[in-house]
């Protein structure tokens, strides 16, 4: 818990997690482990070898968000820095990677003590960037499958702000979405707000735009699949009497599966050229579709690895504290593990850290009330998390890597 406290404390944005990488290599030094520094960026790789057997990883998540905290806790952050974009803001750990971090040094000490139990090879490995799905990316890039022991199974928890603390949710299949950013560039032909008939106003055709949008889900998509377009910010023009020359959609784009990405993705560009075309605007003057990268890919659990911890978890905790959960729509890039060699076997699973009076008080008002996933007030009850993870993850590598 202290080391939580220190970590909650200090948080660093993504790609910046210097000092949290180093607390990260030095714990893992102390437990025993060969470490390797500044593995895609800063990126920490643990490895202990315990003789033949499988080879586990397992991950955890360092950087914090761009949010200034609103917790009351006393040792919340008061730590300031700037976006790559330039922005100064306060820094949160609001996603609860603290909580990961701190399960994760309690998995690999307790690993690390019972080495007459095991036998295998452990990869514990300190990611950073997994807030803009570039550290994953960023660690297979540099080696992380070649320059180590390639592992068979791969594990991570997320905390959860849906469940109640020391609850654990899992389940088989889908488990996060695939996240694009996309950015639509209106082009348009801009004048006085008083004679629109002399323009081509991209406000009007930026509203067509995202009106049309919706149909892609409504009516493209099969009902049985899970997809979701949403415009996120909508900027044009700078005063009440100007029709400006251009406006800009920022959109999150999020599906299950690279068929239905690839189906929103087409969809998008389609009806953004075509309202275009039928507001009369040239060809060289037709939106500008353009899906940053990285994106972040589906994370999914694979069934028999899911289906023998989700055993294992109920036989330890009970059937009270293990829930079957449903997917979420929010991103993960955990999953690029697995999409990066498909014989892994993975899974990412769901640890509640909502405090019980708190959630108590949330269903006697209808599931009201509760402050999500990166939000300023997030604060799970971290003891009950990090017990709660560590025990599961080292239950579960000792059962995977079991004489």
């Amino acid at each position: 818990m202290a080391l939580y406290r220190d970590l909650h404390a200090a948080p660093e944005l993504s790609q910046q997690e210097v000092k949290t990488a180093a607390r990260m290599a030095a714990e893992a030094r102390k437990a025993g482990f060969e470490v390797t520094e500044k593995v895609g960026g800063t990126g920490v790789v643990a490895v202990l070898r315990n003789g033949p057997g499988p080879t586990l990883l397992i991950r955890t998540d360092m950087d914090g968000l761009p949010v200034t905290e609103e917790t009351g806790l006393p040792f919340a952050s008061t730590v300031r820095g700037k976006t790559p974009e330039g922005v100064e803001t306060g820094i949160m750990h609001a996603c609860g990677h603290d909580t990961h971090m701190a399960a994760w040094v309690g998995t690999l000490r307790n690993m690390a003590a019972m080495k007459d139990r095991w036998n295998g090879t452990l990869v514990m490995i300190a990611q950073p960037a997994e807030e803009n799905s570039a550290g994953a990316i960023a660690m297979l890039k540099d080696g992380l499958l070649t320059r180590f022991p390639k592992p068979d199974y791969a594990m991570a928890f997320h905390d959860s702000a849906a469940l109640p603390a020391g609850t654990i949710g899992i389940r088989s299949g889908p488990t996060f979405a695939s996240v694009d950013s996309v950015d639509i560039l209106v082009k348009g032909i801009g004048g006085h707000g008083a004679y629109p008939a002399t323009t081509k106003d991209p406000i009007v055709l930026g509203s067509r735009i995202v009106t049309a949008l919706q149909t892609i889900v409504a009516r493209e998509i099969d009902p049985l699949d899970s997809a979701v377009i949403t415009v996120g910010s909508f900027q044009g023009g700078t005063r009440h009497n100007i029709i400006p020359e251009q406006a800009l959609l920022l959109l999150t784009v999020r599906a299950y599966t690279p068929e239905v990405r690839k189906q929103l993705i087409d969809g998008i560009a389609r009806i953004a050229k075509g309202e275009a075309i039928a507001a009369g605007l040239p060809d060289d003057m037709l939106p500008v579709v353009t899906v940053r990268e990285p994106f972040t890919p589906p994370a999914v659990s694979t069934k028999p690895f899911a289906d023998r911890l989700q055993a294992l978890f109920t036989t330890r905790f009970g059937a009270d504290r293990v829930k079957e959960v449903p997917p979420t729509m929010a991103g993960e890039d955990f999953g690029r593990f697995h999409i990066a060699d498909p014989s892994i076997q993975s899974v990412i699973y769901w640890v509640g850290g909502v405090p019980q009076a708190k959630w108590d008080a949330a269903q006697a008002n209808g599931g009201k009330g509760l402050p999500s996933l990166h939000s300023a007030k997030w604060a799970p009850d971290a003891e009950k998390v990090i017990g709660t993870a560590a025990e599961a993850m080292t239950g579960a590598a000792l059962d995977i890597l079991k004489r």
